[in-house]
Protein backbone atom coordinates (compact mmCIF):
# COMPACT_ATOMS: atom_id res chain seq x y z
CA UNK A 1 0.00 0.00 0.00
CA UNK A 2 0.94 3.48 -0.48
CA UNK A 3 2.66 6.01 1.48
CA UNK A 4 2.31 9.99 1.06
CA UNK A 5 3.68 11.20 -2.20
CA UNK A 6 6.47 13.69 -2.23
CA UNK A 7 5.01 17.23 -2.24
CA UNK A 8 4.17 19.12 -5.52
CA UNK A 9 3.70 22.92 -6.22
CA UNK A 10 0.99 24.08 -8.43
CA UNK A 11 0.66 27.74 -8.44
CA UNK A 12 2.55 28.48 -5.74
CA UNK A 13 0.62 25.99 -3.25
CA UNK A 14 2.62 22.73 -2.29
CA UNK A 15 -0.11 19.98 -2.51
CA UNK A 16 1.28 16.73 -0.31
CA UNK A 17 -0.55 13.13 -1.56
CA UNK A 18 -1.73 10.00 0.86
CA UNK A 19 -4.58 7.49 1.11
CA UNK A 20 -6.51 9.19 4.07
CA UNK A 21 -6.72 12.94 4.89
CA UNK A 22 -8.30 13.36 9.01
CA UNK A 23 -9.66 16.35 9.87
CA UNK A 24 -9.02 16.38 13.64
CA UNK A 25 -6.93 14.77 16.37
CA UNK A 26 -9.33 13.46 18.66
CA UNK A 27 -10.09 10.69 20.07
CA UNK A 28 -11.56 9.37 16.53
CA UNK A 29 -9.34 10.88 14.16
CA UNK A 30 -6.25 9.19 16.13
CA UNK A 31 -7.93 6.07 16.38
CA UNK A 32 -8.48 5.91 13.25
CA UNK A 33 -4.84 6.67 12.32
CA UNK A 34 -3.49 3.88 14.64
CA UNK A 35 -5.80 1.30 13.05
CA UNK A 36 -4.87 2.40 9.53
CA UNK A 37 -1.53 2.40 10.38
CA UNK A 38 -1.48 -1.33 11.52
CA UNK A 39 -3.49 -2.18 8.30
CA UNK A 40 -0.25 -0.79 5.89
CA UNK A 41 -2.72 2.30 5.45
CA UNK A 42 -1.42 5.55 5.17
CA UNK A 43 -2.38 8.66 6.27
CA UNK A 44 -2.39 12.55 7.82
CA UNK A 45 -3.37 13.86 10.48
CA UNK A 46 -4.69 18.10 10.55
CA UNK A 47 -5.33 19.70 14.07
CA UNK A 48 -6.48 23.15 14.29
CA UNK A 49 -5.19 23.60 17.46
CA UNK A 50 -1.65 22.72 19.50
CA UNK A 51 -0.79 19.59 21.04
CA UNK A 52 -1.14 20.88 24.52
CA UNK A 53 -4.49 21.60 24.02
CA UNK A 54 -5.98 18.65 23.06
CA UNK A 55 -3.87 16.28 25.05
CA UNK A 56 -5.34 18.38 28.40
CA UNK A 57 -9.05 19.12 27.49
CA UNK A 58 -10.87 17.31 29.64
CA UNK A 59 -13.77 14.98 29.05
CA UNK A 60 -15.56 12.17 30.58
CA UNK A 61 -13.69 8.51 30.68
CA UNK A 62 -15.93 5.91 31.17
CA UNK A 63 -15.02 3.63 29.22
CA UNK A 64 -17.33 0.26 27.62
CA UNK A 65 -15.78 -2.89 27.76
CA UNK A 66 -15.73 -3.10 24.29
CA UNK A 67 -13.59 0.06 23.89
CA UNK A 68 -10.91 -0.81 26.30
CA UNK A 69 -10.62 -3.96 24.01
CA UNK A 70 -10.33 -2.00 20.99
CA UNK A 71 -7.69 0.33 22.26
CA UNK A 72 -5.23 -3.04 23.48
CA UNK A 73 -5.58 -4.38 20.19
CA UNK A 74 -4.26 -1.29 18.48
CA UNK A 75 -1.47 -1.18 21.19
CA UNK A 76 -2.37 1.91 23.06
CA UNK A 77 -3.91 -0.02 26.18
CA UNK A 78 -0.99 -0.88 28.37
CA UNK A 79 -1.64 2.68 30.47
CA UNK A 80 -5.28 2.42 30.35
CA UNK A 81 -4.77 -1.28 32.25
CA UNK A 82 -2.08 -0.21 34.78
CA UNK A 83 -4.14 3.44 35.57
CA UNK A 84 -7.57 2.64 34.51
CA UNK A 85 -10.48 2.34 37.36
CA UNK A 86 -12.66 -0.90 36.64
CA UNK A 87 -16.09 -0.34 38.30
CA UNK A 88 -18.08 -3.91 37.91
CA UNK A 89 -21.28 -1.75 39.38
CA UNK A 90 -22.76 1.30 39.79
CA UNK A 91 -25.12 3.13 42.60
CA UNK A 92 -28.48 3.60 41.54
CA UNK A 93 -30.36 6.35 44.21
CA UNK A 94 -33.77 7.40 44.34
CA UNK A 95 -35.89 8.03 47.38
CA UNK A 96 -32.90 8.97 49.54
CA UNK A 97 -31.96 4.66 48.91
CA UNK A 98 -29.22 3.45 47.20
CA UNK A 99 -29.49 0.44 45.05
CA UNK A 100 -26.30 -0.82 43.64
CA UNK A 101 -26.47 -3.11 39.77
CA UNK A 102 -23.67 -5.48 39.38
CA UNK A 103 -23.50 -4.72 35.95
CA UNK A 104 -20.87 -6.75 35.27
CA UNK A 105 -23.40 -10.21 36.80
CA UNK A 106 -25.88 -8.77 34.86
CA UNK A 107 -23.96 -8.26 31.36
CA UNK A 108 -22.52 -11.18 31.17
CA UNK A 109 -19.19 -10.22 32.84
CA UNK A 110 -18.82 -6.80 31.34
CA UNK A 111 -17.49 -3.70 33.27
CA UNK A 112 -16.94 0.05 32.65
CA UNK A 113 -13.47 1.43 33.08
CA UNK A 114 -12.78 4.93 33.97
CA UNK A 115 -9.76 6.50 32.29
CA UNK A 116 -9.85 10.22 31.23
CA UNK A 117 -10.34 10.90 27.79
CA UNK A 118 -7.38 13.07 27.35
CA UNK A 119 -5.25 10.22 29.07
CA UNK A 120 -6.50 8.19 25.78
CA UNK A 121 -5.91 11.78 23.68
CA UNK A 122 -2.12 11.47 25.09
CA UNK A 123 -1.42 7.73 24.40
CA UNK A 124 -2.80 7.91 20.86
CA UNK A 125 -0.51 11.06 20.29
CA UNK A 126 2.48 9.25 21.64
CA UNK A 127 1.35 6.37 19.25
CA UNK A 128 1.33 7.78 16.34
CA UNK A 129 4.79 9.99 16.88
CA UNK A 130 6.21 6.23 16.91
CA UNK A 131 5.20 5.68 13.52
CA UNK A 132 7.08 8.54 12.24
CA UNK A 133 3.81 9.59 10.04
CA UNK A 134 2.41 13.14 9.71
CA UNK A 135 0.30 14.47 12.32
CA UNK A 136 0.26 18.02 11.90
CA UNK A 137 -0.91 20.68 15.01
CA UNK A 138 -2.04 23.85 13.89
CA UNK A 139 -2.97 23.05 10.96
CA UNK A 140 -6.15 24.93 9.88
CA UNK A 141 -8.87 23.17 7.75
CA UNK A 142 -10.83 26.22 5.59
CA UNK A 143 -11.85 23.88 2.76
CA UNK A 144 -12.58 20.30 1.79
CA UNK A 145 -12.78 19.78 -2.34
CA UNK A 146 -14.06 18.03 -4.61
CA UNK A 147 -15.08 15.06 -2.59
CA UNK A 148 -17.11 13.92 -5.10
CA UNK A 149 -14.62 12.76 -7.13
CA UNK A 150 -11.61 9.95 -6.59
CA UNK A 151 -9.52 12.52 -5.45
CA UNK A 152 -10.37 14.66 -3.10
CA UNK A 153 -8.52 17.66 -1.97
CA UNK A 154 -7.94 19.29 1.78
CA UNK A 155 -6.68 22.80 1.84
CA UNK A 156 -5.47 24.19 5.42
CA UNK A 157 -3.06 26.83 6.64
CA UNK A 158 -0.13 26.06 8.58
CA UNK A 159 2.69 28.58 9.66
CA UNK A 160 0.91 30.76 7.66
CA UNK A 161 1.37 29.41 4.50
CA UNK A 162 -1.76 27.37 2.27
CA UNK A 163 -1.16 24.07 1.30
CA UNK A 164 -3.31 21.40 0.41
CA UNK A 165 -3.54 17.51 0.77
CA UNK A 166 -4.57 15.58 -1.75
CA UNK A 167 -6.09 11.81 -0.67
CA UNK A 168 -8.82 9.14 -1.78
CA UNK A 169 -10.32 9.66 1.08
CA UNK A 170 -11.59 12.18 4.01
CA UNK A 171 -12.32 11.05 7.39
CA UNK A 172 -14.43 14.09 9.38
CA UNK A 173 -13.21 13.78 12.78
CA UNK A 174 -13.52 17.57 13.89
CA UNK A 175 -16.23 17.71 16.44
CA UNK A 176 -19.55 19.56 16.29
CA UNK A 177 -18.33 22.67 15.20
CA UNK A 178 -15.79 21.73 12.45
CA UNK A 179 -15.35 22.11 8.71
CA UNK A 180 -16.66 18.73 7.89
CA UNK A 181 -19.75 18.07 7.98
CA UNK A 182 -21.00 21.79 6.71
CA UNK A 183 -18.41 20.88 3.48
CA UNK A 184 -21.49 18.32 2.66
CA UNK A 185 -23.96 20.40 0.03
CA UNK A 186 -27.88 21.58 1.47
CA UNK A 187 -30.19 19.19 0.51
CA UNK A 188 -27.91 15.80 0.80
CA UNK A 189 -27.93 15.38 4.70
CA UNK A 190 -30.56 15.59 7.76
CA UNK A 191 -30.11 16.58 11.03
CA UNK A 192 -32.12 15.44 13.99
CA UNK A 193 -32.17 16.67 17.43
CA UNK A 194 -33.41 17.90 20.60
CA UNK A 195 -31.94 20.61 23.27
CA UNK A 196 -32.27 19.69 26.77
CA UNK A 197 -34.36 22.70 29.03
CA UNK A 198 -31.72 22.34 31.53
CA UNK A 199 -27.43 21.70 31.53
CA UNK A 200 -24.48 20.40 34.07
CA UNK A 201 -22.77 21.72 36.12
CA UNK A 202 -19.85 20.05 36.62
CA UNK A 203 -16.71 20.50 38.61
CA UNK A 204 -13.47 19.18 39.49
CA UNK A 205 -12.50 18.65 43.03
CA UNK A 206 -9.60 17.73 44.83
CA UNK A 207 -11.43 15.33 47.25
CA UNK A 208 -11.35 11.68 47.43
CA UNK A 209 -14.38 9.86 45.53
CA UNK A 210 -16.80 9.22 48.39
CA UNK A 211 -17.51 5.90 46.57
CA UNK A 212 -15.39 3.80 44.01
CA UNK A 213 -18.24 3.37 41.90
CA UNK A 214 -20.51 5.92 39.68
CA UNK A 215 -23.21 7.67 41.43
CA UNK A 216 -26.21 8.22 39.89
CA UNK A 217 -28.89 10.20 41.94
CA UNK A 218 -32.25 11.19 40.86
CA UNK A 219 -33.94 13.95 43.49
CA UNK A 220 -36.87 16.23 43.54
CA UNK A 221 -34.16 19.21 43.11
CA UNK A 222 -32.41 17.99 40.14
CA UNK A 223 -30.10 15.08 39.00
CA UNK A 224 -26.60 14.82 40.43
CA UNK A 225 -23.58 12.48 39.28
CA UNK A 226 -20.60 11.38 41.08
CA UNK A 227 -17.75 9.91 39.15
CA UNK A 228 -14.05 10.21 39.65
CA UNK A 229 -10.74 10.87 37.92
CA UNK A 230 -8.30 9.24 40.17
CA UNK A 231 -8.39 8.12 43.27
CA UNK A 232 -7.84 11.42 44.90
CA UNK A 233 -9.77 13.51 42.53
CA UNK A 234 -13.81 13.83 41.84
CA UNK A 235 -15.68 14.39 39.09
CA UNK A 236 -19.26 15.85 40.02
CA UNK A 237 -22.44 17.22 38.27
CA UNK A 238 -25.52 18.57 39.24
CA UNK A 239 -28.57 19.49 36.66
CA UNK A 240 -28.95 23.02 36.82
CA UNK A 241 -31.10 25.60 34.23
CA UNK A 242 -29.70 26.17 31.18
CA UNK A 243 -29.06 29.72 31.36
CA UNK A 244 -27.41 29.56 34.28
CA UNK A 245 -24.04 31.51 34.86
CA UNK A 246 -20.67 29.78 36.66
CA UNK A 247 -20.10 32.57 38.50
CA UNK A 248 -23.59 32.52 40.53
CA UNK A 249 -22.39 29.46 42.09
CA UNK A 250 -19.77 29.61 44.80
CA UNK A 251 -18.00 26.42 46.36
CA UNK A 252 -20.41 26.54 49.31
CA UNK A 253 -23.52 26.82 47.52
CA UNK A 254 -22.37 23.71 45.11
CA UNK A 255 -20.80 22.05 48.13
CA UNK A 256 -24.48 22.02 49.60
CA UNK A 257 -26.37 21.20 46.61
CA UNK A 258 -24.44 18.46 46.07
CA UNK A 259 -24.76 16.90 49.76
CA UNK A 260 -28.41 17.73 49.83
CA UNK A 261 -28.78 15.55 46.58
CA UNK A 262 -27.13 12.83 47.55
CA UNK A 263 -28.04 12.47 50.98
CA UNK A 264 -29.58 9.30 51.78
CA UNK A 265 -31.82 7.46 54.46
CA UNK A 266 -28.24 5.93 55.70
CA UNK A 267 -26.26 9.15 56.27
CA UNK A 268 -23.78 9.07 52.89
CA UNK A 269 -21.61 11.99 53.23
CA UNK A 270 -19.30 13.34 49.99
CA UNK A 271 -15.60 14.31 50.40
CA UNK A 272 -15.47 17.91 49.84
CA UNK A 273 -12.12 19.29 48.33
CA UNK A 274 -10.41 22.29 46.61
CA UNK A 275 -12.61 22.84 43.23
CA UNK A 276 -10.36 23.50 40.53
CA UNK A 277 -12.32 23.70 37.28
CA UNK A 278 -16.21 24.80 37.44
CA UNK A 279 -18.02 24.45 33.86
CA UNK A 280 -21.51 24.28 32.40
CA UNK A 281 -22.32 21.97 29.59
CA UNK A 282 -25.78 22.48 27.52
CA UNK A 283 -27.81 18.84 27.00
CA UNK A 284 -28.20 18.01 23.07
CA UNK A 285 -29.11 15.24 21.35
CA UNK A 286 -28.00 15.12 17.55
CA UNK A 287 -27.69 12.72 15.01
CA UNK A 288 -26.49 14.02 11.47
CA UNK A 289 -27.24 11.01 8.48
CA UNK A 290 -26.39 9.81 6.31
CA UNK A 291 -22.37 9.60 7.61
CA UNK A 292 -21.12 9.54 4.21
CA UNK A 293 -21.28 12.09 1.44
CA UNK A 294 -19.04 11.08 -1.83
CA UNK A 295 -15.28 10.68 -0.42
CA UNK A 296 -16.15 12.14 3.35
CA UNK A 297 -17.04 9.92 6.18
CA UNK A 298 -17.97 11.62 9.37
CA UNK A 299 -17.53 10.25 12.66
CA UNK A 300 -17.73 10.69 16.55
CA UNK A 301 -18.83 14.28 17.72
CA UNK A 302 -18.56 15.60 13.62
CA UNK A 303 -22.10 13.07 13.16
CA UNK A 304 -23.88 12.87 16.63
CA UNK A 305 -23.86 14.41 20.12
CA UNK A 306 -25.24 12.18 22.93
CA UNK A 307 -26.11 14.10 25.98
CA UNK A 308 -23.40 12.65 28.75
CA UNK A 309 -25.77 10.92 31.24
CA UNK A 310 -24.61 7.88 29.44
CA UNK A 311 -21.21 8.53 28.92
CA UNK A 312 -21.38 7.25 25.39
CA UNK A 313 -20.19 10.15 23.37
CA UNK A 314 -16.42 8.72 23.40
CA UNK A 315 -17.74 4.86 23.36
CA UNK A 316 -20.18 6.24 20.14
CA UNK A 317 -17.06 6.93 18.01
CA UNK A 318 -15.07 4.28 18.55
CA UNK A 319 -17.72 2.55 17.31
CA UNK A 320 -17.38 4.80 13.84
CA UNK A 321 -14.01 4.23 13.65
CA UNK A 322 -14.02 0.35 13.70
CA UNK A 323 -16.54 0.53 10.39
CA UNK A 324 -14.56 3.35 8.55
CA UNK A 325 -11.23 0.94 9.41
CA UNK A 326 -12.41 -2.04 8.87
CA UNK A 327 -14.06 -0.51 5.15
CA UNK A 328 -10.89 0.98 4.02
CA UNK A 329 -8.74 -1.62 4.90
CA UNK A 330 -11.29 -4.34 2.88
CA UNK A 331 -11.23 -1.39 -0.01
CA UNK A 332 -7.28 -1.26 -0.37
CA UNK A 333 -6.32 -4.96 0.89
CA UNK A 334 -9.23 -6.72 -1.38
CA UNK A 335 -10.34 -3.80 -3.91
CA UNK A 336 -14.24 -4.55 -1.95
CA UNK A 337 -15.89 -1.56 -1.68
CA UNK A 338 -19.11 -2.37 -0.20
CA UNK A 339 -18.45 -1.90 3.56
CA UNK A 340 -17.33 1.82 2.00
CA UNK A 341 -20.74 2.12 0.00
CA UNK A 342 -22.84 0.63 3.66
CA UNK A 343 -20.26 2.53 6.61
CA UNK A 344 -23.31 5.11 7.18
CA UNK A 345 -25.96 2.57 7.48
CA UNK A 346 -24.38 0.29 9.68
CA UNK A 347 -22.64 2.86 12.05
CA UNK A 348 -26.07 4.27 12.15
CA UNK A 349 -27.18 1.01 13.66
CA UNK A 350 -25.50 1.34 16.70
CA UNK A 351 -25.62 4.97 17.13
CA UNK A 352 -29.14 5.00 16.85
CA UNK A 353 -29.05 2.95 20.02
CA UNK A 354 -26.42 4.87 22.01
CA UNK A 355 -28.97 7.84 21.42
CA UNK A 356 -31.55 6.42 22.77
CA UNK A 357 -30.01 4.57 26.07
CA UNK A 358 -28.71 8.35 26.42
CA UNK A 359 -31.72 10.14 26.07
CA UNK A 360 -33.91 7.83 28.27
CA UNK A 361 -31.38 8.09 30.63
CA UNK A 362 -32.04 12.13 30.49
CA UNK A 363 -35.38 11.54 30.71
CA UNK A 364 -35.43 9.01 33.63
CA UNK A 365 -33.49 11.17 36.00
CA UNK A 366 -33.76 14.56 35.36
CA UNK A 367 -36.33 17.24 36.57
CA UNK A 368 -38.43 18.26 34.01
CA UNK A 369 -40.50 21.67 35.26
CA UNK A 370 -43.78 20.76 32.78
CA UNK A 371 -45.80 18.33 34.91
CA UNK A 372 -42.87 17.91 37.06
CA UNK A 373 -45.15 15.86 39.78
CA UNK A 374 -46.64 13.32 37.04
CA UNK A 375 -43.09 13.12 35.23
CA UNK A 376 -41.37 12.18 38.92
CA UNK A 377 -43.51 9.79 39.43
CA UNK A 378 -42.75 7.81 36.33
CA UNK A 379 -39.90 8.27 36.83
CA UNK A 380 -39.82 6.70 40.32
CA UNK A 381 -41.99 3.85 38.92
CA UNK A 382 -38.85 2.96 35.71
CA UNK A 383 -36.11 3.16 38.33
CA UNK A 384 -38.14 0.93 40.99
CA UNK A 385 -38.52 -1.53 37.93
CA UNK A 386 -34.96 -1.44 37.05
CA UNK A 387 -33.68 -2.21 40.38
CA UNK A 388 -36.58 -4.88 40.95
CA UNK A 389 -36.91 -6.42 38.02
CA UNK A 390 -33.73 -8.55 37.04
CA UNK A 391 -34.62 -8.66 33.01
CA UNK A 392 -34.94 -4.67 33.23
CA UNK A 393 -31.76 -4.51 35.22
CA UNK A 394 -30.12 -6.76 32.85
CA UNK A 395 -31.41 -4.57 29.53
CA UNK A 396 -29.64 -1.62 30.97
CA UNK A 397 -26.33 -3.22 31.84
CA UNK A 398 -25.70 -4.30 29.08
CA UNK A 399 -26.28 -1.19 27.33
CA UNK A 400 -24.54 0.94 30.22
CA UNK A 401 -21.51 -1.35 29.83
CA UNK A 402 -21.41 -1.56 26.24
CA UNK A 403 -23.55 -3.22 22.88
CA UNK A 404 -21.86 -4.88 20.54
CA UNK A 405 -20.09 -3.83 17.56
CA UNK A 406 -21.24 -4.35 14.44
CA UNK A 407 -17.33 -4.70 13.23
Amino acid sequence: MNGPGNGTTTHGMETIKTQVGIVGAGPSGLLLAQMLHLAGIDSVILESRPRSYIENRQRAGVLEHGVVRTLADCGVGARLAREGMVHEGIDIRFGETRHRLDVKALSGGQCVTVYPQHEIVKDLVAARLQTDRPLWFEARVTSLLDLETSRPRIRFEQDGETRELACDFVAGCDGFHGISRPAIPGGRIDSYGRDYPFAWLGILAEAAPASHEVIYAHHKRGFALQSMRSPTVSRLYLQCPVDDDVEQWSDDRIWSELHARFATHDGFRLNEGRIVQKSLTPMRSFVAAPMRHGRLMLAGDAAHIVPPTGAKGLNSAVGDVRVMAAALEAYYRHGDGDLLERYSEIALRRVWKTQRFAASLCTLLHRFHDEPRFHMRMQLAELEQIVEDPRAAELFARNYTGLPFDV
